[in-house]
């Protein structure tokens, strides 16, 4: 975020806006979902998620290079939030609106939790895991198992099944840096690529 600030462009980082939009939305669900479950931990650990991704996006809007693209992502992730709010409002039975917002919280979980396939098939074409994020992955492995196991206690599959599924992607994630371990940089400074490997990688 500093980097961000210092320089005042986005040009290169304009997918990173459209992955924050997708996580306040994520969070504003599962927000919507502890209230509806009357969760307090649900509650307070989405609200704080919230407001952080919200606050984020404001930052990317602001020195974002193509503004009327993140205008357009904005309203698309805001119309979701808004219908699930104007459903939950009209709908007369809690037990039917803790499920459909809750199927919906799942299905937004495990595409964010499998988003990084995309890379996968480049990571192994290339043998190489310089792509894939580390700490990111070995932080979700974790939470995931934490959340898991917090829907194990009490007893919510809508908690229980998204969580496993991506720790368990996570853990395949994690099991290709001990297949393709990080390359070291070679002695000119520059990556260290495999003669097999292309110079213009897809992704």
């Amino acid at each position: 975020m500093e980097a961000i600030l210092s320089k005042g462009s986005l040009a290169a980082l304009s997918t990173i806006a459209t992955v924050l939009q997708f996580l306040t939305g994520t969070c504003f669900m599962w927000l919507k979902y502890g209230v509806l479950t009357e969760e307090s931990t649900l509650i307070l650990v989405n609200f704080i998620g919230s407001a952080l991704f919200f606050s984020y996006t404001v930052v990317f809007f602001v020195f974002s290079v193509n503004k009327r693209e993140v205008v357009r992502q904005m309203m698309l992730i805001s119309c979701i939030i808004l219908s699930a709010t104007i459903y939950t409002s009209l709908e007369t039975s809690l037990e039917k609106s803790v499920r459909v917002i809750g199927l919906l919280c799942c299905c937004l979980a495990v595409l964010f939790f499998a988003s990084p396939f995309a890379k996968l098939a480049h990571v192994i074409r290339t043998q190489n895991t310089d792509s894939l994020p580390f700490p990111i992955i070995v932080s979700s492995f974790f939470v995931c198992l934490l959340w898991t196991a917090y829907g194990v206690l009490i007893n919510d599959l809508f908690i229980q099944i998204p969580n496993l599924l991506g720790g368990i992607l996570a853990g395949i994630q994690l099991t290709l840096y001990v297949i393709y371990p990080k390359q070291k940089a070679s002695s000119s400074g520059g990556p260290r690529y495999s003669p097999l490997v292309s110079e213009n990688p897809i992704l």
